[in-house]
């Protein structure tokens, strides 16, 4: 959500917010293959409106995707994600709001995925509480086609309940690690895209 509305925005706004999640989903799951980091590294970082708040982190991690080679990005990744036994920085948000993976967070959310009748694909290796996997069902509620789940009240519902509580924390991890450098900057925009998101959703409550 921007921090400038109007009607003719709209349908291009929520088209915006989609594609953040979808590319979060993308980045957070995995490291960016070659085409994808050719295509952010040669993505626009002027705002259509000056000052807008997504714009200097915006910009600031496409300049450190330029910096950086999808085999260096590669190695970071499994460096802070990886690796056997406890990783450098989890990406579950169980560990985040219990201390302990596969916990009662975890449990709840299967619960509400399954309400809005959502269920994990069999192909995918990580539980539904990894940070990837909540920002792939965010895009859905966005730009899915049922109305009576992809629509703003069940928006705030899920974000204040399964990604503000945790995802901060998440983000804070990234920008204080030594070893991080393109997850640093994507820290950084995703915590300051996710403040927007919540300023936005206040102000429907």
């Amino acid at each position: 959500m921007s921090e400038t509305f109007t009607p003719t925005s709209a349908l291009d706004e929520e088209t915006a917010r989609a594609d953040v999640y979808g590319l979060f989903a993308q980045l957070f799951y995995a490291a960016p293959g070659e085409e994808l980091l050719s295509a952010l590294q040669v993505a626009p970082t002027e705002a259509a409106a000056q000052g807008g708040f997504l714009e200097e982190p915006w910009r600031h991690f496409v300049g450190t995707c330029r910096g950086l080679s999808a085999t260096e990005v590669a190695a970071e990744y499994d460096a802070l994600f990886g690796g056997v036994g406890r990783p450098e920085v989890y990406l579950y948000g169980s560990h985040y709001l219990s201390g302990f993976l596969n916990e009662r967070p975890l449990a709840r959310l299967r619960e509400d995925l399954a309400a809005l009748g959502l269920t994990r694909d069999d192909s995918m290796s990580e539980t539904e509480d990894h940070f990837a996997y909540v920002c792939e069902v965010m895009r859905y509620l966005i730009a899915g086609d049922d109305v009576a789940v992809a629509n703003l009240t069940r928006q705030r519902e899920f974000f204040t309940t399964h990604l503000q509580p945790w995802g901060a924390a998440l983000c804070e991890a990234l920008q204080a690690h030594p070893r991080a450098r393109f997850y640093r900057s994507l820290g950084a925009f995703t915590q300051a895209f996710l403040d927007v998101e919540q300023q936005g959703f206040d102000l429907l409550a």
